[in-house]
């Protein structure tokens, strides 16, 4: 673990930003439509992981797979630590897309911004030296690492958690929190502008519907009593949670609006 922590911070492949110092706040549009703001998630005390690629990189070809298994084990965005792939601009949401797919792996996947999504921007304004380059952000908006490398697996990553000296909680991905095993609820669409989004439950009945922002945020709430739901969202695009609750129990499941 010394020797991986040592080969971790011995590294500093972005060019334009020293450790220590303050980054500049960027927003980004994933290839879904989700924005996402860098000064937001680090407001909420979360540490952000970059990961700067192209299609056609073969070493981040490697790579992604195991990012996404990091993504994917400590909550897919939903809980201490963000991940986001920004692209050096060279390619578009189709072929980001299709990268992802061909490349991720079998778990879940980060957000990718594209040249769509202004993912050039951030990628001069950072420099990377090569590619991939995967750094590390503070709370305090401070650059903690400028390069994890050599990834050899989660574990490359786990050890970056010494550097600012966290322990983050490892979550159930899919859901940001674990679902109760006795409340079954099925939520479509999952992606949307917000309108007409509808919840039914099996064989109970809900008492209230909650929705959170990724900071935790309330942004609605209303008392139920039925097992077919539908409400509107008036809301910025980004990823949200809805909470079902009933007499007995509770879940939680993630949207998208767009």
């Amino acid at each position: 673990m010394l020797l991986l922590f040592i080969s971790i911070t011995s590294f500093a492949q972005i060019l334009n930003y020293n450790i220590g110092d303050v980054v500049d706040d960027f927003t980004v549009t994933d290839t879904h439509g989700v924005e996402h703001n860098l000064y937001e998630y680090t407001a909420a005390g979360k540490y952000v992981y970059l990961d700067f690629f192209f299609v056609d990189c073969n070493p981040c070809r490697t790579t992604v797979p195991i990012y996404n298994e990091f993504y994917d084990k400590y909550g897919c965005n939903d809980g201490d630590l963000i991940m986001l792939s920004i692209n050096n601009g060279d390619d578009d949401n189709a072929y980001v897309e299709w990268y992802d797919e061909e490349f991720g792996g079998t778990f879940n996947h980060a957000p990718a911004a594209s040249n769509e999504g202004a993912a050039a921007a951030v990628d001069n304004n950072f420099n990377p030296q090569a590619y991939p380059t995967i750094c590390m952000i503070g709370p305090d908006n401070t650059l903690l690492i400028g390069d994890i490398w050599p990834i050899s697996g989660v574990q490359t990553f786990e050890a970056t958690f010494a550097t600012p000296g966290i322990d983050p909680t490892v979550m159930e991905c899919s859901l940001g929190v674990t679902e109760i095993e006795n409340l079954d609820f099925s939520i479509f669409p999952t992606v949307s502008n917000g309108q007409n989004i509808n919840v039914t439950l099996a064989n109970q009945v809900a008492k209230n519907i909650s929705v959170y922002d990724v900071t935790g945020k309330l942004v609605y709430s209303n008392n139920e009593n039925s097992n077919q739901i539908t409400f509107n969202l008036n809301v910025n695009a980004g990823v949200y949670f809805v909470k079902v609750n009933t007499d007995t129990s509770s879940a939680t499941k993630k949207i998208i609006i767009k």
